[in-house]
């Protein structure tokens, strides 16, 4: 069976607060994204490897290199995850990558989503909407949205959502991610924690043109002075006529949103920035 991840992008995102556990508590609007990566789960019919028998599974990554090690990658921890409840076969797993490392784009987060969604279709496990998104906060903060993967106001680490109306279509998405990586680590340090006046909620149904001055992610008040390459891109969006732009997540990404389509010679501003560029679909 395959699927296709998508990504995401924050339309403003908050830090609203530290929690007991370590994490922060935010408040932001999770969007789907068309930019998919590709996974593939088969059961190979005793075509496994006796250490791949052994731990449940194969794992083959192709694409863009991802460092670490294989059994630490949300796709092969949500298989675990499920196999510790659930009599699920030794199967063999593929992914393609297509996403740089530290986007901010949720790629890893959909990956494990996408298995968790994909072994309950592919082996039965009648697990409800809520479970998934049950199973999914346990792989990480993202990974909830992407069992629902429509516009969501989303609370606590990601993981509380409700529908919320918002939808581009017919507006163009350019994506563009410097060669820069931002750690989680780097991205949390000094960001400012603070209630929001006004909840992104509240602000999203006004005209994408005025979002500029009143949806804001907060990870760019401490990302932007530290790579000011980011910042860059952020800028240079609104001059080729963006009616929005901001950072995605805790970065690098940066998304810019086109009422018109921007100009053709956009992509080559960037060297060697990841570039995506397409026209949303009405949701």
């Amino acid at each position: 069976m395959i699927v296709f991840p998508n990504v995401k992008i924050n339309l403003g995102l908050n830090i609203v607060a530290k929690r007991p556990d370590g994490y922060h508590n935010l408040e932001t609007v999770f969007y789907p994204v068309p930019l998919t990566e590709a996974l593939e789960v088969v059961v190979p019919n005793g075509k496994l490897s006796d250490e791949a028998l052994a731990c449940g599974y194969s794992f083959t990554q192709y694409g863009t290199p991802v460092a670490g090690d294989p059994a630490s990658n949300l796709v092969v921890k949500a298989l675990l995850l499920l196999k510790k409840d659930f009599d699920i076969p030794a199967v063999s797993i593929s992914l393609l990558k297509k996403l740089p490392m530290g986007a901010g784009l949720g790629g890893g987060s959909s990956d494990g989503a996408f298995m968790l969604m994909l072994l309950n279709k592919m082996f039965n496990l009648n697990l409800s909407s809520q479970q998934l998104i049950d199973y999914s906060a346990k792989l990480g903060a993202d990974c909830a949205f992407f069992t629902v993967n429509k516009p969501v106001y989303a609370t606590g680490i990601g993981e509380i959502m409700e529908p919320v109306k918002v939808d581009l279509g017919g507006y163009t998405i350019v994506l563009i991610k410097p060669d820069v990586f931002v750690s989680t680590k780097e991205a949390f340090a000094g960001i400012p924690v603070q209630p929001t006046q006004t909840p992104v909620r509240d602000l999203i149904g006004k005209p994408v043109e005025e979002w500029k001055d009143c949806i804001f992610n907060d990870f760019e008040k401490t990302i932007f002075p530290l790579h000011p390459e980011i910042a860059q891109v952020k800028d240079a969006l609104y001059k080729a006529g963006a009616a929005y732009a901001a950072m995605s997540g805790s970065g690098a990404s940066v998304f810019g949103l086109f009422r018109n389509e921007p100009p053709k010679d956009l992509a080559s501003q960037f060297p060697g920035h990841f570039f995506f560029q397409t026209k949303l679909n009405t949701l």
